[in-house]
């Protein structure tokens, strides 16, 4: 008897079913929604943001530490607002643009916000910080010795790259601290022959190394204790320690600062710095606001006004003429090398834009040696050893400072010039032989105005450029020849931008003076900006009627 035969409804020779394919495991919400994705973007994403994270926490800490509580907010709002974005799926457009908007907010609007707020203050030499701070570096800086005050054996200390001074008292006690942290007992010390050996937590400078870093060790103050008026110990030798106290006493109730060696009693004023009754003031102050002073002070003091007109004449020139040199010296080369009956115009073209793969800096201080009056190698060498002060005498070296932007600004004009032709369309060409225009005329009216539609913004971007190409004047001439009767380091070949830095203080060639530069800077800023308005404008208008 036959076994029975099963029936299917799957027809005969039918191959078998795929196993199912394996899915990425995902987990459910509860509450039906969605199920989300834990794909290895998903990790991808999270170890980024883990970086992010961890880099926003110590920027963070950073700012708290430093008591910058403004870094601190900004900070922590970018922070939230990166997890937010990216661990949202209701913020996706916002994953693309947070990056720039956070970028822009830290290095454009942040520090024209500063630069707006600095230019309203003294920010600068003797008024670089609070009224606090003011006061505890006045304490310091008039200390004198107490007399009759002992000696105490002293020997120097580090903790890392932290100095500090080991101390041994009349009682034998060993006490040990550095400018940051006033004397305490070091338990543990190690004395021999009244000297200190070993201090736990500290390193013992040998002789050596104490010699190289002599400057430090005899600028060092260690407080005596938490009370500034207890003095701090100094010593000249580095084996001997002395009391040091201010002459200074500081009322905190009364608000006046009074020299006890005169009995003269200073008080503040509304400039930032403690005042006698003579007119006297201490040398240290703070930051307070003082209106619109320091933009009356560029426009109205002569040791600003003047220098101030006769700079922002020459920045317009080399601003204005740099951009013309160079456009025309590109476009009358991209004309040259677009006609097709030139041959090897690749390799000519590839000559041309050489100077542009040359840093600017470099090829600035490249430039300075060659125009040296006597071991230059245009001096020596091209003109047979002639002496012509390129970079001393005012006018020449304005001469060379636009030759030089020339030879480094006509490879980009180059670049965009033969792009625009090349572009230019043919059929317009095209018309103008069937009507019978000849080569100038087809130039003017058609190659000329559809050239400077497609090049006139990018000539307003080089104008801004030189505006501020403080490069070029820093590395070439310093700003040279000096302004002979001028009060401030300030010369011929300076740009307003390059003034702004000198004023500024930066380079120590003048007392510093943040407030001023920065009232400059918006001024260089309203310049610019106004001048690239009106010739967008211009364009726009220009090309409207083409």
């Amino acid at each position: 008897m036959s076994a029975p035969q099963t029936t299917t409804d799957e027809p005969v020779g039918t191959p078998p079913a795929d196993p199912p394919a394996r899915r990425r495991p995902t987990l459910r919400p509860r509450d039906g929604s969605h199920a989300r994705d834990y794909g290895p973007g998903f990790f991808v994403k999270l170890a980024l943001m883990a970086v992010v994270d961890a880099l926003g926490v110590y920027v963070v800490w950073s700012a708290w530490q430093a008591g910058s509580y403004g870094v601190l907010v900004a900070s922590l709002a970018l922070l939230v607002a990166a997890n937010w974005v990216y661990f949202s799926r209701r913020a996706l457009p916002l994953k693309y643009i947070l990056p720039g908007l956070a970028f822009l907010l830290v290095f454009q609007i942040f520090v024209v916000a500063y630069t707006g707020y600095v230019a309203f203050t003294n920010y600068g030499t003797g008024h670089n910080g609070t009224k606090e701070q003011a006061v505890s570096a006045l304490l310091v800086q008039n200390e004198r010795r107490v007399e009759g005050s002992p000696s105490v054996p002293l020997t120097v200390v580090a903790d890392g790259d932290e100095l500090g001074f080991a101390v041994l008292t009349e009682g034998g006690d060993v006490e040990v601290g550095s400018a940051d942290q006033p004397l305490t007992a070091a338990d543990g010390a190690s004395v021999e022959d009244d000297r200190v050996t070993e201090v736990p937590g500290w390193t013992v400078l040998p002789r050596d190394q104490v010699l190289q870093r002599q400057g430090e060790v005899t600028e060092l103050r260690v407080p005596v204790s938490e009370d500034p008026e207890d003095g701090s110990i100094r010593t000249t030798d580095a084996r001997t320690g002395y009391v040091y106290t201010s002459s200074l006493e500081w009322d905190e109730a009364a608000d006046t600062m009074t020299d006890t060696t005169t009995g003269t009693v200073y008080t503040p004023n509304d400039e930032g710095q403690f005042e006698a009754a003579d007119g006297t003031t201490l040398a240290v102050g703070w930051r307070v606001p003082v209106g619109l002073d320091n933009f009356a002070t560029a426009f109205t003091d002569s040791r600003y006004a003047e220098p101030f007109l006769k700079i922002l004449v020459w920045t317009f020139v080399f601003a204005v003429g740099s951009v013309a040199t160079t456009f025309l010296l590109g476009l009358f080369l991209a004309i040259t090398f677009n006609d097709t009956r030139m041959r090897g115009r690749k390799f000519y073209r590839t000559l041309m834009i050489l100077p542009y793969a040359i840093p600017g800096f470099l090829a600035a201080l490249l430039w300075s040696g060659l125009l040296n009056t006597r071991f230059g190698y245009i001096n020596t060498v091209l003109l047979g050893g002639a002496e012509i002060p390129w970079l001393t005498d005012p006018w020449l070296a304005k001469l060379a400072v636009l030759g030089v932007n020339l030879w480094l600004g006509f490879p980009y004009m180059f670049l965009i010039c033969t792009g625009a032709l090349q572009s230019l369309p043919s059929d317009v060409m095209e018309a103008a032989k069937i009507d019978g225009a000849g080569r100038w005329r087809t130039w003017k009216s058609i190659t000329l105005p559809l050239l400077l539609i497609a090049t006139a913004p990018l000539l307003i971007s080089s104008f801004a450029f030189n505006f501020n190409n403080f490069t070029l004047i820093y590395m070439l001439t310093g700003g040279g020849p000096r302004f002979a009767d001028a009060s401030v380091p300030l010369g011929h070949t300076d740009i307003l931008i390059s003034m702004v830095y000198s004023i500024s203080g930066v380079d120590g060639s003048a007392a510093k003076d943040f407030g001023l530069a920065s009232a400059l800077s918006i001024v260089i800023f309203l310049i610019v900006g106004t001048i690239s308005a009106l010739a967008f404008r211009t364009t726009r208008k220009f090309e409207e009627i083409s």
